[in-house]
């Protein structure tokens, strides 16, 4: 067998190929590149070691045995290696390899037969991130919100008992976040071994007891956690759950969910401690858990660096583009210049998929800027590089202006340099639009202004309500006609037990009848027999339909909850747009009799707009009625305890630069976040509009928090420092 030289490189980033002749990547993967393959590129020795610089190259993965291109800059020069080129010789016989994907065949098998669940490294290979199961339920979780105080922490749900028996997920649309948590929970506790081995006990142990710095020790246990006695299908879970744990964090505030709290419920499931062990104290694995999500403040993900550019798409002229490249960077809508990222985070909040904005860079080097792109509910920092005139997100560098570079991309998806970032620059955030809402100049035409909007707000919020109940009643027929196939299955598994019992026991006696001669008695046997096979056959036909059912309205479901989701932003935008014409309106002195008219209420009846005659007498107006300063939750709910519903009052938050409301809602006391942010307070965009504190309980007085959250059906009615009214 003779050799050829050759290099080695290791990935850096995950990548999944989006062409048939690319490969996978995972983190750590070793790629082995010819060097005649590089030299017949037009390469020189040398070039080898930057790989970002050569774009495309073609090799070997050795993990997966994959041969394609994979991007340079997904990865690091290694060093030179000597390439084994096979002689020719006779093959040999071999057994053949399993079937791709043949594990999840024996997990999904295993889950139709109801048997339990497979190890780790039988349920998922990779490129797959995770468990399938897993992702499923966390995706669920994560769609239906992270703000619940029970959240993980409820037991004995329908679901959670079906899953005793059959790990198979359906839709899981219908179910409520609680019993999603628990159905999460019960999956780790069902797994034959924990994600963490007990091969590295002895390792997190010493790294526990040696390494008192908090982030030097998670650096460490995060290297025993991804050593070569885990296996890397246990290693990819942790690291999936430990993101959302993560996420699960942040909402602590409302949550009660902080990293300790976590480590309790989570740190058992992952490490199963074996028997009695002087060494190994039960908080053991709460503060390997604890560690591990105690992280700084996080930052915005920072993405991969950007691919290589393939060959483009035909681009469509300059001169047909919007916003075209004629135009000067200072002049383009969506530049704002120095502003820092605290101001791009705030302006970017709530907004959909696709709107972004572009400011100078932080590095304040001539020439370079930021790109923060809206994607999945999170905020993404792309840099872009300027070199010899050329800007671009990655080498080589082709775009003569960043106006070119933006323009291009609002009509070409970023996936061609990155794959996860599979949109297009739709929305830009123009700083031409942000200052002056109200155009009209005249109360006059504000009025009117604003009666168009009140209407198209409440047209919009009727057609939400009206899904909402749609969703609701459906949701509740689906429930219905799950808990029916299931006394389906148990009814034909009666008839079918029935059905083996009688062919047993009138086998023996259709031949004594038929020895006796007594043919109207084997007849009579047989009838019956048929009779009940027709009935088996029957309750299958009607399970049958009640599943076709039930997968045509899940689908049906499922569009009702996108159009619901569709709706949200206009509606929000809508109610902005409004409560900053009546803020115009009433700084301008209009008179309320008269908002009422555009507004279409009556001015005899109250309502949350009116100005009552003892507006003034409100107690609200005495800040030390409701402001408590710095206390906790836990002295909050104190002072809440026993307390009429509507009672609330305002402290500061554990997050740094916010406040919290804590308000009596049926007989239990929540608690919510208030943004102190440029545009001024509220409990989210696009509500921070309120220039006080003050302001903001007034206007929450009449108006209910359930705009916010479903489960705060209330006002802020009684300041809980207030002396209660005389009797």
């Amino acid at each position: 067998m003779g050799s050829t030289d050759g290099f080695q490189y290791r990935a850096l980033y995950p990548y999944r190929k989006e062409r048939e002749e690319d490969i996978d990547l995972l983190p750590g993967d070793i790629l082995v590149v010819s060097k005649g393959a590089l030299q017949a590129l037009g390469f020189k020795d040398g070039d080898e070691q930057t790989p970002n610089q050569i774009g495309w190259i073609l090799g070997v993965n050795e993990r997966t045995k994959q041969k394609g291109d994979f991007p340079g800059t997904y990865v690091e020069y290694v060093g030179p290696v000597k390439i084994s080129v096979p002689s020719h010789r006779p093959r040999v016989q071999r057994p053949l390899p399993a079937t791709p994907g043949a594990s999840g065949c024996r997990l999904q098998d295993a889950l139709e037969q109801g048997s339990p669940l497979p190890d780790l490294p039988e349920q998922f290979s990779p490129p797959e991130i995770a468990p399938p199961l897993l992702v499923k339920l966390v995706e669920a979780i994560e769609k239906k919100g992270l703000d619940s105080e029970m959240l993980y922490r409820t037991s004995g749900s329908e679901l959670r008992q079906a899953l005793r028996t059959d790990w198979t997920l359906g839709d899981l649309e219908p179910f409520d976040v609680h019993s999603l948590g628990e159905a999460l929970r019960g999956y780790l506790q069902d797994l034959p071994s924990p994600v963490v081995p007990v091969s590295v006990h002895g390792d997190i142990l010493r790294v526990l007891q040696e390494i008192p710095q908090p982030e030097n020790c998670r650096k460490q246990l995060l290297l025993a956690l991804e050593s070569p006695a885990v296996p890397l299908q246990n290693t990819l879970t942790l690291q999936f759950l430990l993101r959302h744990l993560g996420k699960v964090s942040q909402h602590a505030e409302s949550n009660s969910l902080h990293p300790r709290a976590l480590g309790e419920i989570f740190g058992p499931l992952l490490l199963r401690l074996p028997g009695a062990s002087p060494e190994l104290s039960p908080d053991f694995s709460v503060l390997l858990l604890e560690i591990l999500l105690q992280t700084k403040e996080l930052e915005p993900e920072q993405l991969p660096p950007a691919l290589p550019p393939k060959p483009p798409k035909p681009k469509p002229s300059a001169a047909s583009l919007a916003n075209g490249n004629s135009v000067p960077l200072q002049d383009a809508e969506w530049y704002w210049g120095d502003i820092s990222r605290e101001e791009v985070n705030e302006k970017l909040r709530d907004t959909p998929d696709g709107t972004f904005l572009v400011r100078d860079a932080s590095s304040k080097i001539q020439g370079e800027y930021t790109l923060t792109l809206r994607k999945g509910g999170n905020n993404k920092l792309i840099k872009i590089f300027h070199r010899e005139g050329k800007y671009g997100f990655s080498e080589p560098l082709t775009f003569g202006s960043v106006v070119e570079l933006i323009t291009h991309y609002r009509h070409e998806s970023l996936a061609q340099y990155n794959a996860k970032l599979d949109t297009r620059l739709l929305y830009p955030i123009s700083k031409y639009q942000q200052d002056q809402v109200v155009k009209e100049d005249s109360v006059e035409a504000v009025g009117e202004q604003l009666k168009v909007y009140h209407q198209q707000y409440q047209d919009k919020s009727w057609e939400y309500d009206l899904l909402y109940e749609e969703y609701t009643r459906t949701s509740q027929e689906l429930q219905m006609k799950r808990t029916a196939i299931e006394a389906f299955n148990e009814t034909i598994k009666i008839f079918e037990e029935q059905c083996q019992t009688q062919e047993k026991c009138s086998k023996e006696y259709i031949e004594r009848f038929r020895r006796e001669g007594n043919e109207k008695e084997v007849q009579r046997i047989l009838m019956n027999s048929e009779k009940l096979k027709s009935r088996i056959t029957e309750i299958h036909d009607s399970k049958m339909k009640l599943e076709q059912d039930l997968k045509k309205q899940a689908s049906e479901n499922r569009e009702i909850d996108k159009r619901m989701n569709s709706l949200k932003p206009d509606l929000m935008q809508l109610r902005k747009l409004r409560d900053q014409y009546l803020v115009w309106l009433t700084q301008k002195g209009a008179r309320q009799k008269k908002i009422n008219e555009w507004l279409g209420i009556k001015n005899e009846t109250e309502d949350q707009y009116s100005m009552m005659d003892d507006e003034e007498e409100l107690p609200h107006h005495e800040e030390r009625t409701w402001y408590v300063g710095k206390i906790n939750r836990l002295q909050a709910e104190e002072m809440l305890c026993g307390k009429r519903d509507g009672t609330f009052l305002i402290r500061e938050s554990s997050q740094k630069g916010c406040y919290a409301c804590s308000v009596v809602v049926d007989g239990d006391t929540k608690h919510c976040v208030i943004y102190k942010t440029a545009t001024g307070y509220g409990f989210a965009e696009p509500y921070n509009l309120y220039a006080s504190l003050k302001d903001l309980v007034l206007h929450y007085k009449h108006t209910s928090l359930v705009q916010h959250n479903d489960s705060l059906n209330v006002t802020l009615a009684h300041p809980v420092l207030s002396q209660p009214p005389a009797r």
